[in-house]
C-alpha cells in the first residue's frame, strides 16, 4: 500500500468515529495450535470506512512453521540444542570495556546478540571496541554473529550523548527531518561496528501526552506511519536491523513499564484504528523485527504481559497482521513483568507465547536462570522442538539478511 492510501485511510479513521477493522492478513508458521483470527468476519458495527478499504485475500495457516531461506534453515540444523537456545538472549551487561564478563560469556555461549547501553558507555572510541569484539569472538569461536544492539532514539533520550541523533522523536519538526536525523546516526553507529537497533518508537501519543514523553512521536497514526517510513529507510540504507517498538502500541499507557505494572485500555477495534497503523506501515516497509510491549490489554482481559500472551503475539501479530519478522520481547527484567513472573519463567511464558528472542537486562544471573529454564523446557518438551525451530531460524534469516550468519 502507498504512503498516500495509508494517509488517506488515517484521515477517514480521525474523521469516521467509531470506524471498525481495517482489513486483516492472516500469517502461517505458529505451532501451539491456537486458532487464527477471522479476518472475513463482519464485526458488529461496521462502519463506511471497512467497506471501502478492501480486504486483503486470506490465507490459511500452515501446519509447519513457515520457511526460512535455506542457509538459515540449514544453520538452524547444525546447532546443538544449547546453542538454539543461547541464539534466543539478547542481554544487556555490565562493565565499560573488554573485560566485561559477557566477553567471557559470549565465548562460552553462542548468545544471539548484546545490547550495549548509557551505563556501557564511556566514547565512541569504545563502543566501536565493545561492538567489534562480538564479532572477533564469534569468528574465533565459531559461533554465530551476534547482534550489537543499542537504543538511541534522539535527545535527551539518546544511550550515547555525544552521537545523533539530536533531537528526541516528538520534539521533531517532521518525519522528513526524522529521517535526515535517524540517517545520521544511522551512518555514524554502523561505522563502529554497531548491528542493531532498538526502534524507532512507533507508539502513538493520545492527546494530551503520553507516559513515554519525547518518545512518542505523534498523537496521528498517519504522522507516526510517515515517521516510520522515513526512520526505517534510513537505518535500512545504513545496513542497521531494526526493532521497531512498542507492539501492540504502548502510547495510551497509564504509565511507562519501566516503572511498573502499566494498562492500556483499548480493545481491538480501537487498536486496529489507531494504534495498529503505524506498525502495519512497517511490516510494508519489511522491518526485521518487532519488540513487544510488556502491557496489560483487554484483548486477554489485562492478564499478562503482551509479551507473554499468544493473544497479542500470535494471534494478532502472526495471524491477523501476517508478520513473519523476529519477535523481540521488551526487557523481561522491567517491573512490569516481575509482578507477573520471574525472569526465568517469564522466558519460557514469551516463547511458549511465539516470541522469538528474549531481552534481558541483567543482572547476569538473571539471564543465566533463564537460559537454564528455556534449556530445561525444551529438553522436556514444554518448549516443542517446532517452536524452538521457528524462533531460531527467523532469528538467523535476520542475521543473514543483515551480514551476520556466514564469513
Amino acid at each position: 500500500m502507498s504512503r498516500g492510501r495509508r494517509l488517506l485511510i488515517a484521515v477517514l479513521v480521525t474523521v469516521a468515529a467509531g470506524a471498525a477493522v481495517v482489513g486483516a492478513v492472516l500469517g502461517a508458521g505458529q505451532d501451539d495450535g491456537s486458532e487464527p483470527v477471522d479476518a472475513a468476519a463482519e464485526p458488529a458495527g461496521r462502519s463506511f470506512l471497512a467497506g471501502i478499504v478492501p480486504r486483503p485475500a486470506k490465507r490459511e495457516r500452515d501446519a509447519e512453521p513457515p520457511p526460512v531461506p535455506r542457509s538459515a534453515s540449514d544453520a538452524v540444523r547444525s546447532l546443538s540444542l544449547e546453542r538454539k537456545v543461547a541464539q534466543l538472549f539478547l542481554v544487556g551487561f555490565e562493565g565499560t570495556d573488554l573485560n566485561a564478563e559477557v566477553f567471557e560469556r559470549l565465548r562460552r555461549l553462542d548468545l544471539g546478540g548484546i545490547v550495549i547501553g548509557a551505563d556501557n558507555y564511556t566514547s565512541s572510541d569504545l563502543l566501536g571496541q565493545l561492538a567489534g569484539e562480538t564479532r572477533v569472538i564469534a569468528d574465533e569461536e565459531g559461533h554465530v554473529r551476534p547482534f550489537a544492539m543499542v537504543s538511541q532514539p534522539g535527545g535527551e533520550l539518546n544511550s550515547f550523548p555525544d552521537l545523533p541523533p539530536p533531537t528526541a522523536p516528538a520534539d521533531l519538526e517532521s518525519a522528513d527531518a526524522a529521517g535526515v536525523e535517524a540517517g545520521e546516526s544511522a551512518g555514524a553507529l554502523a561505522a563502529l561496528g554497531v548491528t542493531g537497533v532498538i526502534g524507532p518508537v512507533l507508539d502513538v501519543s493520545p492527546e494530551g501526552g503520553s507516559a513515554l514523553g519525547a518518545l512518542a512521536y505523534s498523537d496521528d497514526p498517519a504522522e507516526v506511519a510517515a515517521f516510520a517510513d522515513a526512520e526505517l529507510a534510513a537505518y535500512g540504507e545504513a545496513g542497521l536491523f531494526t526493532a521497531v517498538a512498542h507492539f501492540p502500541g504502548l502510547g495510551s499507557a497509564d504509565q511507562s513499564t519501566d516503572d511498573g505494572p502499566a494498562s492500556v485500555g483499548l480493545g481491538l477495534p480501537e487498536l486496529r484504528e489507531r494504534d495498529l497503523l503505524p506498525f502495519r506501515a512497517a511490516i510494508e516497509d519489511g522491518a526485521p523485527a518487532f519488540v513487544i510491549s510488556h502491557a496489560l490489554y483487554p484483548m486477554n482481559d489485562f492478564t499478562a504481559p503482551a509479551s507473554l500472551s499468544s493473544e497479542v503475539v500470535t494471534d494478532l501479530l502472526r495471524d491477523e497482521l501476517g508478520y513473519q519478522g523476529v519477535a523481540i520481547t521488551d526487557d523481561l527484567a522491567a517491573p512490569a513483568v516481575e509482578i507477573a513472573a520471574s525472569v526465568p519463567d517469564a522466558a519460557v511464558e514469551a516463547l511458549r507465547a511465539g516470541a522469538d528472542m528474549l531481552m534481558i537486562s541483567g543482572p547476569v544471573e538473571d539471564q543465566e536462570a533463564a537460559y537454564a529454564a528455556v534449556l530445561a523446557a525444551a529438553r522436556r518438551g514444554r518448549i516443542s522442538s517446532a517452536r524452538l525451530n521457528q524462533a531460531v531460524g527467523r532469528i538467523l534469516a535476520g542475521k543473514e539478511d543483515y551480514g551476520l550468519l556466514g564469513g
